[in-house]
């Protein structure tokens, strides 16, 4: 698992910075990280789409296709069987370790995704304390027998910070603090995300009209549909799906097809609707991170002006703050 002494050594031998392209879904980000790549000369992709870390989740992912990376190196794709569970931790540490060797060997990153947390994992301060499913286990069954408000109250008198962040009825979250300090004999709230780099990184947020952007989400979710989601859901049902692949957006809704519980129409429907929420919730997800410098998706100078961003964040006139809590800024609108 990954610790801060770890954050802090990565932090230490990392010279290169890093390029970050975010935000909503069918925005764009992969084409405009390609294009940043190729204009760069001397830089390589790296994946921060949860879905598309998965072999064979090709269409329902939008996933680039080998002509369409022209030639660029892209890492962190294609590497888990859908029937793994994905892990945000593994992935820090397997994606950490590209960006390292990317650095050995003089190359510069372009980090393309809109899976926020994948994001910050990557770049951001963010360990992940240890677990233990006896010790959880335990918690769980107080937490059933007692109620978990006496767990709440157990963990503001040992972490008022974590219990203050965490409603009473949150069992889950109340679980896993009262675990975490139970291993670590440390406090939960220390291990809380900071909004801050490990590393030289620099954001790119796509943002696009709402309107604008429903109606590239509709395009989308027909191209997938047309190009044969149903035929790939259908294969990899076939040879066993995970839980975190079931629940993707767009696989979902194929295999309620697939069982009878949805009519075609309805299930390409259901994929429109639910990913119109998911380009909500990354709106919000991005919109709260006052280092992105947010460009207009459908800018006709788009790959300049991203180009410009770099080039001052390398020169150090970039204006941005040097942590992403503070201010949120309304996307889509």
């Amino acid at each position: 698992m990954a610790s801060d002494t770890g954050a802090i050594a990565f932090r230490l031998v990392s010279t290169q910075r890093v390029i970050a392209v975010v935000g909503p879904t069918a925005t764009g980000k992969s084409d405009l990280g390609v294009a940043l790549a190729l204009a760069l000369g001397d830089a390589e992709i790296v994946n921060a789409d949860a879905y598309q870390l998965y072999r064979g989740m090709d269409v329902g992912t939008a996933k680039v296709t080998p002509a369409e990376r022209r030639g660029v190196p892209h890492h962190q794709l294609d590497v888990l069987d859908p029937s793994e569970d994905a892990s945000v931790a593994v992935y820090q540490r397997e994606a950490r370790a590209d960006l390292a060797a990317l650095d050995e060997r003089g190359r510069r990153a372009v980090v393309v995704g809109g899976s926020g947390l994948y994001v910050r994992a990557l770049l951001d301060r963010m360990d992940f304390p240890p677990t233990d499913p006896s010790v959880r286990a335990r918690l769980e069954e107080r937490a059933e027998r007692e109620g978990t408000r006496p767990l709440h109250d157990e963990l503001t008198a040992l972490d008022p910070v974590a219990a203050a962040g965490i409603l009473p009825g949150n069992t889950k979250r109340i679980v896993r603090a009262l675990e975490v300090i139970e291993l670590t004999g440390g406090l939960f709230s220390s291990h809380l995300p900071v909004a801050e780099h490990v590393r030289p990184a620099v954001q790119i947020g796509l943002d696009s009209p709402r309107d604008e952007l429903d109606a590239r989400v509709a395009a989308r979710v027909d191209r997938m549909w047309d190009r044969g989601l149903l035929d790939e859901v259908r294969t990899l049902d076939a040879a066993g799906m995970g839980r975190t692949a079931r629940r993707a957006v767009g696989y979902a809704e194929a295999l309620e097809h697939l069982a009878g519980r949805l009519t075609a129409a309805e299930a390409r429907d259901a994929t429109t609707a639910a990913t119109r929420r998911l380009t909500r919730k990354q709106m919000g997800w991005f919109g709260r991170d006052a280092r992105t410098v947010w460009l207009p998706a459908t800018a006709p100078d788009l790959l300049e002006r991203a180009l410009d961003v770099v080039a001052r964040a390398d020169a150090g006139t970039l204006d941005v703050p040097a942590t992403g809590e503070p201010t949120r800024r309304s996307l889509g609108s």
